[in-house]
């Protein structure tokens, strides 16, 4: 029978990683669940080795001589895959469906089992009582905490097995979220922005002392913006200071100035997701529809180009020749059965709009496809912005029962007979 462990981050990090280590390389049906606070949480909230690079805590401190936190945070999940016999989820509490699917296969798995969960603590952060699900959705958000699944079960690759599914924008080193703030005539405006996890960092009081507010009088074209600095040379980074957008106690824009460890904590951070999507093969990823969809337009382009150009100079003739030669739709030629092409009775997702009940289901699972409207409702935003896995587990866990998954966009994925099945109830 299976074994369940709990700890935090200091037992199973720290002081008990090689116990930990041990257990996951004995292929027994161990299974260890992990309080990742960033912190030691009952001993006074001394820093731990999974603390971020800039996070301010007893011995590490705010000073003259070191800024917070020196060093990159230990990553127990990679560490967890390395041992190739466990399997590892990493999550939060703000993802419920990708932890508690995670759960349940990890308990069922005849392997180990690593589920290191980011977990909010109040006081040693510096948030509310009841911010745990805000900051864990931010953490997630801003690659401080990207959410991972291996299963050793799932292939030969470390490509294979890893899974980075619930993360969002999962092809931009950044997401974006909106800022709405009022201008100098009290009108309501609005920022489209990168999350940058200078932007999660800046709503907990352990990383306050690595930011400055500037006043707008202050404001001048050495300022730049934060994700702008970190793609910049270092001898193009001279004389300029990175900053994040950020409202008052008025709801007022004003711009957080970032300190240097902070800088150093977003490269450390942007880096650790650019290495995840390499192992789990989504970096530089060739998007075959989008390629297929250019290369159909610019054929378009250069037979119209054509056509208007021998129907100028009225040589019929060719003209005929021209028309006879250009491949017709549904014969075989061109690429429209090739990858990712859609079914003939191809029908997009859709949702019952005014029956949405805003449970958040698939806004989380698949936010390439579903957002609220103005009005809070889940809409369509783009049918083929994610997998026809996500929507169909989308309307099993839509708590109104208004999403509809209709059909594949994409015949050629993942076990697509499986999800065209499980669908059928939600038509």
């Amino acid at each position: 029978p299976p074994v369940v462990s709990i700890g935090g981050d200091g037992a199973m990090y720290d002081i008990g990683f090689q116990n930990l280590s041990r257990a996951l390389a004995s292929g027994m049906p161990i299974k260890v669940l992990v309080l990742d606070t960033q912190v030691y949480s009952n001993t006074g909230g001394q820093a731990c080795t999974s603390g971020f690079i800039s996070q301010v805590a007893d011995m590490s401190p705010y000073g003259k001589a070191m800024k917070g936190k020196e060093e990159i945070r230990k990553e127990m999940s990679l560490i967890g895959i390395a041992h190739r016999t466990s399997f590892v989820l990493q999550g939060a509490i703000s993802n419920v469906t990708h932890l508690l699917e995670g759960f349940i296969d990890g308990l069922n798995s005849r392997h180990p089992a690593l589920f290191n969960i980011y977990a909010v603590c109040q006081p040693e952060h510096g948030v509310g009582d009841d911010a745990s699900a805000h900051q864990s959705k931010l953490a997630v958000e801003s690659r401080a905490y990207p959410l991972l699944r291996f299963d050793p079960d799932a292939g030969e690759t470390i490509e294979a097995c890893l899974d980075l599914e619930g993360n969002p924008a999962l092809d931009r080193d950044w997401p974006s979220y909106k800022l709405r703030y009022l201008d100098e005539n009290g009108k309501e405006g609005e920022l489209e922005l990168p999350m940058t996890f200078a932007d999660f960092a800046a709503t907990e009081g352990r990383f306050r002392k690595q930011f400055r507010m500037a006043p707008p009088e202050t404001w001048g074209e050495e300022m730049v913006p934060l994700h702008e600095f970190l793609d910049l040379e270092e001898d193009e980074r001279e004389g300029r200071y990175p900053y994040i957008w950020g409202t008052d106690a008025k709801n007022r824009l004003v711009r957080l100035l970032c300190s240097e460890e902070m800088v150093r904590s977003c490269e450390e951070r942007r880096t650790f997701w650019r290495q995840l999507k390499g192992l789990a093969g989504e970096l530089n990823k060739v998007d075959v529809d989008a390629l297929v969809e250019r290369t159909k337009q610019e054929m378009a382009v250069r037979l119209s180009s054509t056509l208007l150009s021998l129907a100028a100079s009225g040589d019929a003739a060719s003209l005929s020749d021209q028309l006879a030669a250009a491949p017709v739709p549904g014969n075989g030629a061109g690429a429209g059965g090739g990858n990712g092409a859609a079914g003939p009775d191809y029908e997009p997702v859709w949702i019952e709009t005014p029956e949405c009940t805003a449970c958040d289901e698939c806004t989380t699972i698949a936010p390439g496809i579903f957002a609220y409207n103005d009005e809070g409702k889940a809409e369509v935003v783009n049918p083929k912005g994610g997998s026809y896995k996500d929507i169909v587990r989308a309307a099993e866990k839509c708590t109104a029962g208004c999403l509809h998954p209709g059909t594949p966009w994409n015949l050629n994925e993942k076990e697509i007979d499986k999800w065209i099945q499980r669908a059928e109830k939600y038509q």
